[in-house]
């Protein structure tokens, strides 16, 4: 990891940049990150994608970060060790906060496995600003469906540090914030119908 920077050699000009209402009030909307988080194949980055597509048609103005995406540019220096996984979210937070501020709409799609990283995130971005949404599906569901492959790779042990078979996913605990969407039991119109019903109005001004 780089060494950071002294902060004694940092100069923010954070109060003569132009103010997050302002821009707000340009785009008629409040800047907010949706993190949408389950296992791989449970539905995240398809119902990220549809969503984006709806609030845009809308009139929202939006962008959406992606895990794979982000891996290939940002990330890219990023393994799949529990530490690592957790800078890969600490930074994606950072990135999200960074929109937010602007009066974007931020849609996330991250399998962010641990309660621990989650909380990371709220705590970045702010809890008034965070949505958490578990899309929740079970391991064999995902399995069955392995829309990229990888259950049957991690099946050979061709791919390691696998989540949900190799290394750890907790689920929301009781008590912790957010919507759950279960895409095991729900259409995918029924699944987009609620969450849209959901965000929708912590988006408008």
């Amino acid at each position: 990891m780089p060494t950071p920077v002294p902060q004694d050699h940092l100069h923010p000009i954070f109060d003569r940049v132009l103010d997050r209402a302002t821009k707000e009030a340009r785009l008629h909307q409040h800047g907010r990150v949706l993190w949408l988080y389950g296992l791989s194949g449970s539905g995240k980055s398809t119902l990220a994608v549809a969503l984006e597509r709806k609030l845009h048609a809308e009139g929202f103005t939006t962008h959406l970060l992606d895990g794979d995406n982000v891996r290939t540019g940002l990330n890219r220096d990023l393994g799949f060790t529990d530490p690592d996984r957790t800078e890969n979210i600490r930074r994606v937070a950072e990135v999200a906060k960074l929109f937010a501020s602007a009066g974007v709409v931020v849609i996330c799609a991250f399998i962010t496995p641990l309660r621990a990283q989650r909380r990371l995130a709220r705590e970045i971005i702010g809890t008034a600003d965070f949505m958490e949404i578990y899309i929740a599906a079970s391991f064999a569901t995902c399995a069955r469906r392995d829309p990229k492959g990888l259950y049957a790779k991690a099946s050979t042990g061709a791919v390691a540090q696998f989540t949900g078979r190799d290394s750890a996913f907790e689920p929301p605990a009781d008590g912790e914030p957010g919507l759950v969407l279960d895409t095991e039991t729900a259409t995918a119109e029924a699944t987009l119908a609620r969450l849209h019903g959901a965000v929708v109005p912590r988006l408008r001004l």
